[in-house]
């Protein structure tokens, strides 16, 4: 039993010139970037308050992404970087070998330090249990998987999609690992769709994201996002 593995998160971020297809509607590119990068800030802001991760793994081939990840210390990796979500966690993984691997998505603003230490605080308490740990939190539709902790790395392949929470649990199962399942709020609250961006607002925060908007001036409510199509 090996319970003190070392936990590093990993955040894959797409080029973000293309980011946040499904916020078109409401949104014009430029600004669907700057929200991109301000969500991914804010994640990498909590992240590296976290004392208890070992380090903060960045895959991404975007330039912007790479400047705002070096400037919180975190470490730049390509490989994967161009062959999706699910490419880019795999390739951090095989890389983080045996080490434990918490990977979170760069679009859960509302995150904390708190929810953060949660996740590692039960991979401790899993790995008291046994060798192996899978820990997941699934989207606030209990149909994606925002946030999961492999330990080691590469114990469970992860396939991320709209439907990969129940398939990640048999996933786990499949390899004789029970899954530890933690309800986190902020860490639920991904920010893909209007809806999501209207639940987002709809919650108080500090954000850097959130007071991106707000210079947008989208508040009051949902349809208020039509002024940003100008953008």
């Amino acid at each position: 039993m090996n319970s003190r593995r070392d936990v590093y998160a990993v955040v894959p971020i797409k080029d973000t010139n293309d980011a946040k297809r499904r916020l078109a509607g409401v949104l014009g590119a430029p600004r669907r970037r700057e929200l991109a990068l301000a969500m991914f800030e804010d994640v990498l802001a909590t992240l590296s308050r976290v004392r208890q991760l070992a380090g903060i793994v960045v895959v991404t081939a975007d330039p912007a992404a790479a400047a705002i990840a070096r400037r919180y210390g975190a470490r730049v990796s390509r490989q994967g970087a161009h062959d999706g979500h699910s490419g880019a966690v795999a390739a951090a993984a095989r890389r983080l070998a045996s080490q434990g691997m918490l990977t979170v998505p760069g679009d859960i603003p509302l995150v904390e330090v708190d929810d953060i230490r949660k996740l590692v605080e039960a991979h401790r308490d899993a790995s008291y249990r046994g060798a192996r740990a899978f820990i997941i939190v699934p989207a606030r539709d209990e149909r994606g998987s925002n946030a999961v902790l492999c330990s080691p790395a590469t114990v469970v392949p992860l396939r991320f999609g709209t439907d990969s929470f129940f398939p990640h649990l048999t996933a786990a199962k499949r390899h004789g690992i029970e899954p530890t399942v933690l309800k986190l709020p902020r860490i639920a609250l991904d920010i893909d769709t209007p809806d999501d961006l209207a639940a987002f607002l709809a919650t108080p925060s500090q954000t850097r994201a959130r007071a991106l908007v707000e210079t947008w001036r989208l508040h009051e409510s949902g349809e208020g996002y039509n002024e940003a199509r100008s953008g």
